[in-house]
């Protein structure tokens, strides 16, 4: 399965939203928990399944991708933390550039590191403009990344931000407060994005409740992304495509 962007672009192109849920590539340890996890996603019309995080604690990523993939008829999309969050398994790689941040590594260096791979897999590669934004508490991604996230209050600074991104041929933008974040990035603040640029809008970060979810899809988002808090409450993420789609 490829033509990852092509489908997120034609989503956004005909006003419809798109659920993706982020598994934690740590669940492959459990591989009753992944299992159930896949499936509740499919079950609930999940249209895209991240993989990936900000901290690796298992050697068993590409085993947990593979996994995923043998579970599921959804797109499998890698979201890295570095360059060795890649696999063959996947569809596609969301090629995180971290324009919010100045941190040289994040921006390009790591990017170095990991296209000749890339390339090799043939991963279908969505160049992304990410941005850390602040979800109230500091999270491993704010840690990890060595970056100040864009305040949450500032909507002006993001859409600058993801404007700039836009300019250099990014392909999308995904604005992030990072998992287990106390709150998610501000329907504001997707609305100023929104308003200066024509890409696909990526959302994830602490969205837990079905008001969420319909507040950032009617503020701009195209893919709305959900992790901790399904993998909290699996069930919960029927309620949350129900959000998303309807």
């Amino acid at each position: 399965m490829t033509n990852v962007l092509p489908r997120i672009v034609r989503a956004k192109e005909e006003a419809r939203h798109l659920l993706a849920v982020l598994i934690d590539p740590d669940l492959g340890v459990d591989e009753a928990l992944l299992e159930r996890t896949v499936q509740n996603a499919c079950m609930a019309r999940a249209d895209l399944i991240f993989v990936g995080g900000s901290l690796l604690t298992t050697a068993a990523f590409d085993r947990c991708v593979a996994r995923v993939k043998a579970l599921s008829d959804r797109p499998v999309v890698l979201f890295p933390g570095s360059p060795a969050q890649l696999s063959a398994h996947a569809d596609a790689v969301l090629f995180l550039s971290l324009i919010s941040g100045r941190n040289p590594e994040l921006l390009i260096g790591h990017h170095v590191t990991a296209a000749p791979t890339v390339k090799a897999l043939g991963l279908e590669a969505i160049p992304t403009g990410y941005l850390l934004v602040d979800g109230g508490r500091t999270t491993t991604a704010h840690y990890v990344s060595q970056s100040t996230p864009v305040p949450h209050d500032k909507p002006g600074i993001a859409a600058a931000t993801a404007l700039a991104g836009e300019l250099l041929g990014l392909r999308t933008v995904y604005l992030d407060t990072g998992s287990g974040a106390e709150r998610t990035v501000s329907p504001a603040m997707i609305e100023a994005v929104r308003a200066h640029v024509d890409l696909p809008i990526i959302v994830g970060g602490g969205i837990r409740t079905v008001a969420q979810a319909r507040d950032l899809c009617a503020a701009g988002t195209n893919v709305l992304v959900v992790g901790t808090a399904f993998e909290q409450d699996p069930e919960h993420i029927f309620a949350m495509s129900e959000a998303v789609h309807g």
